[in-house]
């Protein structure tokens, strides 16, 4: 998965330059290659680095349970000093 990610990347950067030199060159294609290049980093390739990232993780470890636990001991031990 790592070398797909790595290969979609490098083509889409690569295609996304192409773009940007059809368009100096004065080809009006250009911006459409370059509208499908970020279509395909933003729908494509970051759903996939996202999956990649997050599969093997525990969810709760991105939540602020413990956090909000922690404060309302903190506010309860507050409570109680005055």
């Amino acid at each position: 998965m790592k070398f797909t990610l790595i290969f979609i990347f490098i083509l889409i950067l690569s295609t996304l330059g192409y773009g940007f030199y059809i368009k100096n060159i004065g080809d009006p294609s250009g911006e459409i290659i370059i509208g499908v290049s970020v279509l395909a980093l933003a729908f494509i390739f970051m759903p996939l680095f996202i999956f990649h990232r997050y599969k093997n993780k525990n969810i709760k470890d991105f939540t602020f349970d413990k956090y909000r636990k922690d404060l309302e001991e903190h506010i309860k031990k507050e409570d109680k000093d005055l």
